[in-house]
Parts: structure tokens; C-alpha cells; sequence
């Protein structure tokens, strides 16, 4: 039976005392997680391995940032970081990209089923990207991250009312706009 891994709490003591491998733990075990919300967030690959990697090397070099004392769990606070160097860099770069998902290939029966999936995907990333930044990280975080109201607030440092208001702003403006392309 495999040995479970140490809390994160007990890896960030270990951080703080300069042991590299408790570092690579901590990456190892949440590193897809918070790559998968900046490339939802960022839609682009270098960006997302940018953005997560400059959030874990900002906490290797100051690993007294996180405060245990505060009750905040480590993957909320770290949530909060992610999202906040997705917003900077969304920010300086005022524009975005919106990856092509599929292209025309083959005769394949299946072609016209796929075309039309894959130009509704590409139409909702289009939608979801020009909400506000608010909005956006509201919807990332609570229906592709899995995250509760509660931890999602605390993310955004918000109240969970605030996040709920979010939430319904921005699934209303996504009906009303995907309604264009019916």
C-alpha cells in the first residue's frame, strides 16, 4: 500500500526549513490542479505553465508568505494567487486567445457532428472570455475548478452573496449571448 502523502500544512513547515523535496511534493501533488485553472483561465499553455510557475517559485522564495494562522487552507490562498497572476497577465495583454480545438479533416459521417461540437465550444470560450474578469474567475473557479461557494469566495475575497451574484450575472449573460448562435 502506498504511503499517503503529508498534508500540506506539515509540507509547508518542511518548505520553510529549505527542504527541496517537501517543495517538489507540494508540486507534484497540486501542479495539474492549478495549471488546469490558469489554462482555463488563460487559454494558452505558456501561459498557464508561466503563471503556475512563477506562483510556486514566488512561494519557495517567500514560503512564510501563507499564514496557517490565518484558517485559511493552503489551496484556497493558493487559488487566490493563481488567479491573481492570470488577471495581471490578462491585464498587460488585453487580448485573447482562443485555442482552435479542431480542424477539418477527413469524409468522416461523424465530421459534421464534430465541426458543430467543436464550434459551440469555441463559441462558449469566446463568450465565457469576454465577461468580466470577475465574472469569468467566479464561473472558472466554482464550475471547472469544483470549488464550494464558500472556498470560491474566500478566494476572491468576497462574500459568498458577492460570488453568487457573480455567478448568475455571468450564466444570464451566457444564455442571452450563446442565444445569437441558435
Amino acid at each position: 500500500m502506498a504511503a499517503e502523502s503529508p498534508n500540506d500544512e506539515i509540507l509547508l513547515d518542511e518548505i520553510r526549513k529549505g527542504d527541496s523535496s517537501a517543495f517538489a511534493s507540494l508540486v507534484r501533488k497540486h501542479g495539474r490542479k492549478y495549471y488546469g485553472l490558469a489554462y482555463r483561465y488563460m487559454a494558452s499553455r505558456e501561459d498557464a505553465e508561466d503563471i503556475v510557475q512563477t506562483a510556486f517559485l514566488k512561494l519557495w522564495e517567500n514560503p512564510n508568505v501563507w499564514d496557517p494562522g490565518k484558517n485559511v487552507r493552503f489551496t484556497t490562498w493558493f487559488y487566490r494567487i493563481v488567479v491573481n497572476l492570470c488577471l495581471d497577465r490578462k491585464k498587460k495583454r488585453r487580448e485573447v486567445a482562443i485555442p482552435e480545438s479542431f480542424e477539418a479533416g477527413d469524409e468522416n459521417r461523424n465530421q459534421e457532428r464534430k465541426v458543430g461540437e467543436s464550434e459551440e465550444k469555441r463559441l462558449l470560450a469566446e463568450e465565457i472570455a469576454a465577461l468580466s474578469s470577475r465574472q469569468k474567475a467566479a464561473l472558472i473557479l466554482c464550475f471547472y475548478e469544483g470549488l464550494s461557494h464558500e472556498d470560491a469566495a474566500k478566494t476572491m475575497n468576497m462574500s459568498v452573496k458577492a460570488l453568487q451574484s457573480l455567478l448568475m450575472r455571468a450564466k444570464t449573460s451566457l444564455k442571452r449571448n450563446m442565444r445569437r448562435y441558435l
